[in-house]
């Protein structure tokens, strides 16, 4: 069992950075892959991009390339979302979840994943 905590969301304004965190309890996650998802008031939960069990590899949804970067430190249990250049669009509620399954390359399906955090909120204003 992999339980997730999200923290770092608030409030920042156009232009701005937050870097969400999520923590993870149980020996095992350094073997699981990692995805960030978000899901905006009355749209469906989106893909915001996974990185691997190593860290050696992160993938990214279009929305976000080049703005937003996923880290990982397996000896603290964390994985990171550094969020830059915000847009009010990327304004939702902020997943992170964990995909026991090492041996695929992260997906951008939410139903590959098998624990998730209770979610954090990310509010951009213009």
């Amino acid at each position: 069992q992999v339980q997730l905590v999200e923290s770092g969301g608030g409030l920042v304004q156009a232009g701005g950075s937050l870097r969400l965190s999520c923590a993870a309890s149980g020996r095992t996650f350094s073997s699981y892959a990692m995805g960030w998802f978000r899901q905006a008031p009355g749209k469906e939960r989106e893909f915001v991009g996974a990185i691997t069990w190593t860290g050696g590899r992160a993938y990214y949804a279009d929305s976000v390339k080049g703005r937003f970067t996923i880290s990982r430190d397996n000896a603290k249990n964390t994985v990171y979302l550094q969020m830059n250049s915000l847009k009010p669009e990327d304004t939702a509620v902020y997943y992170c979840a964990a995909d026991s399954n090492s041996l695929r390359r992260p997906s951008p399906s939410q139903y590959e994943y098998d624990y998730w955090g209770q979610g954090t909120q990310v509010t951009v204003s213009s």
